[in-house]
């Protein structure tokens, strides 16, 4: 303590100069030496007191911060139970209403029935009963409005006899469906809990800054959004193989896929890898015609092993594919020739992209630290941007043929305008490893993963993380990366496909390989290679480094 120490230097001085006066042959007296005892003593007193005061300050502090934070988390903890309270009132009301609604349609069903059953015996309707319907009419309006407020009344007299109307049942009783969703939402609680809380707190900032945030039925905007969130993450649990098949030889090594993408129509896939061949599949028959084997319609042979594969968004016949070799070739799968070939990158090119709006535009990335845009109807490159680190990913944004999303071996995200690519637009950090994918759910909305075992959403208009993704084991390989609307998927070095619901960092649901051989001892090595969503659809391409192939649909 500091007195202490004051205390020991002036005891020192004090010996010091007792010292000195007996070197000297001073003689003190002992009034003289109780003076200086005294006030060696009163000196103590006051520095013990000052540090006490310092003490009791900074500890006076220190309580008054505690006190502030539990106050604002005690103002936050109301505001949530505010929220809370709002929205149990408002999915109740929603929630009697369509209570009401189903028992004033079985009503008036049961009610029109008889009428349309009663017929002469040359089968003629009765034109009496007829008359009669109509006449009785607002008697029966008069009747269901009568039986819509019975329900509600009834409704919220149970609500009231049991506290909460979440025990309440309308017409059918909770399935075993209904159960498997409930027992899902337990087991996510605390990331269903966390969505909630931020998406209400989101609008509720939005509403302190003026916005009218609620729409016509009273329901708030976070708890419509919460409510999309939690309908689409509770309605699938895992995935089913509805169909299955062997890419190449099965004692053959040289079987990995590395790409795997479906056509504009979602009619055909092709896949792609260290096979040097391009094979097209028409997806109908590989689903609806069970077989090990299916032939593939397309066959294309290309020089080197495959990396990357990327269909035209307009041109149906064309599809580009990357190579070991460096070279960015686009195909015409009914010809089975190349269109173009482009040879200007230097290394292994790991990636290409058709732009979405452009379907003349494609982006590459290399190897050689080089991103490079190219057009088809030029034989040279139009744009090349060169970078410090190897590029393991390129895509455009799928609103523009502007924007492209870079994911580089230096662990970071590059965001580029190619109307002036002197430096990105945005750098996005936060992978510990490299950036193997780059792909976009929206517009706004990227999709990252990298070899840290991670996938990464990212707002690119506003530059800002959104979620990180964990479950999955990726630290070596590409195990593929794909997104559909709401729904991230990826593979994982254990042989197993990975969902996420864009909104929660822990998986929906996943699936584990069953291939042949996995008793086999290298067994453990196989990973998934390559994943590919049907558009708008939960059926999901899957491939591995087996060469196995398969269709998992996303089920309760």
């Amino acid at each position: 303590m500091l007195w202490l120490l004051e205390w020991r230097r002036l005891h020192l001085h004090l010996n010091n100069f007792v010292g000195d006066c007996t070197r000297q042959g001073c003689e003190m007296s002992m009034k003289e030496l109780d003076g200086l005892l005294s006030l060696l003593e009163e000196k103590k007193r006051k520095m013990e007191q000052q540090e006490s005061e310092i003490s009791m300050e900074i500890m006076l502090g220190f309580l008054h911060c505690l006190k502030k934070q539990k106050f604002e988390e005690l103002n936050e903890i109301k505001a949530d139970l505010q929220y809370i309270k709002e929205d149990i009132t408002a999915v109740e009301r929603r929630r009697l209403e369509l209570c009401s609604w189903e028992q004033e349609s079985s009503i008036k069903l049961k009610m029109l029935a008889p009428g349309d059953q009663q017929q002469h015996s040359n089968g003629i309707v009765c034109s009496t009963h007829h008359v009669q319907a109509q006449m009785s009419s607002n008697d029966l309006q008069n009747k269901i409005s009568d039986v819509k407020a019975q329900a509600i009344s009834k409704a919220l007299q149970l609500n009231n006899d049991y506290g909460s109307s979440s025990d309440m049942q309308c017409v059918t009783t909770p399935g075993v469906a209904s159960l498997a969703r409930k027992r899902r939402v337990h087991s996510q609680f605390n990331h269903l809990q966390e969505c909630y809380l931020q998406k209400r707190r989101n609008w509720y900032r939005q509403e302190e800054r003026g916005a009218n945030t609620m729409n016509i039925e009273g329901y708030n905007p976070g708890l419509e959004d919460f409510q999309s969130v939690f309908t689409s993450f509770t309605q699938y649990s895992r995935m089913r193989v509805i169909a299955e098949l062997r890419h190449g030889d099965l004692f053959h090594s040289a079987n990995i896929v590395s790409s795997i993408e479906f056509d504009r129509d979602d009619e055909l896939f092709a896949t792609a890898g260290v096979s040097r061949c391009i094979k097209v599949f028409e997806f109908s028959s590989v689903v609806n015609e069970p077989a090990d084997i299916h032939c593939p319609i397309v066959e294309i042979s290309a020089r080197s092993k495959l990396s990357c594969l990327s269909w035209n968004k307009y041109t149906k016949t064309h599809i580009a594919s990357s190579d070991y070799e460096g070279i960015v070739t686009v195909w015409d799968v009914t010809t089975h020739q190349s269109v173009m070939e482009y040879e200007e990158h230097e290394k292994r090119t790991w990636s290409v992209d058709f732009s979405s709006i452009d379907p003349s535009m494609l982006v590459s990335g290399s190897d050689d630290c080089k991103v490079k845009i190219w057009c088809t109807k030029q034989e040279e490159s139009v744009l090349n941007i060169n970078m410090k680190a190897n590029i393991c990913s390129v895509k455009y944004n799928p609103g523009s043929s502007f924007y492209v999303a870079v994911g580089s071996a230096d662990h970071h995200i590059h965001y580029y305008d190619l109307r002036n690519i002197s430096q990105p637009l945005h750098v996005f950090s936060g992978h510990r490893k490299a950036v193997s994918y780059v792909k976009f759910l929206s517009n706004n909305e990227l999709a990252s993963a990298s070899t840290d075992s991670t996938l990464r959403l990212w707002d690119v208009k506003e530059n800002l993380p959104l979620c990180t993704y964990r479950g999955h084991m990726n630290e070596k390989n590409f195990v593929g990366l794909a997104v559909n609307n709401e729904y991230i998927a990826c593979g994982s070095e254990t042989n197993e496909v990975f969902v996420y619901h864009k909104a929660i960092s822990k998986p929906m649901a996943w699936h584990g390989s069953s291939d042949l051989g996995e008793n086999d001892d290298n067994a453990g090595s196989f990973f998934i290679s390559a994943v590919c969503w049907k558009r708008d659809s939960p059926m999901l391409l899957t491939a591995n480094s087996r060469g196995t192939i398969k269709v998992l649909l996303l089920a309760a």
